[in-house]
């Protein structure tokens, strides 16, 4: 398994990716292309913080660009105090064997305030045709 990271801090809150194939959910024969991709989310700072929503920007080996753009993360939208993480694992189909994935996420302090926070962008990539 090729498994690729990304590791970005904003505004005290840490985003870790980790991505990955899944061969078993994929149909290479038909060029259709399955990749997981586990996140964790950490407060560094001294103030809780809620993650509101998500922005992702996700571009397949063609250059074609998707945007999705969503409340929460898997039907979540976590509170972190300080020193908490949130980690949790999704998906993302592609037609080509490669591509790439970054994005933000919205978040809100305990006192209003507002900021992005970015996600660093990572590869999605398949090797190698397996059997």
């Amino acid at each position: 398994m090729t498994v690729t990271k990304s590791n970005t801090l904003t505004e005290r809150i840490r985003v870790e990716t980790e991505s990955f194939f899944a061969p078993k959910d994929s149909d290479q024969r038909k060029g259709y292309y399955h990749f997981g991709y586990r996140i964790r989310v950490t407060n560094e700072g001294e103030v809780p913080a809620r993650l509101i929503s998500r922005h992702w920007i996700i571009t397949d080996g063609l250059g074609r660009i998707e945007e999705v753009k969503g409340l929460g993360v898997v039907g979540r939208q976590p509170r972190l105090l300080p020193g908490e993480s949130h980690e949790y694992e999704s998906c993302c189909p592609l037609y080509t064997r490669y591509g790439t994935m970054r994005g933000t996420y919205h978040m809100r302090r305990d006192d209003g305030s507002m900021f992005d926070v970015e996600i660093g962008e990572f590869n999605l990539w398949q090797v190698a045709l397996s059997n």
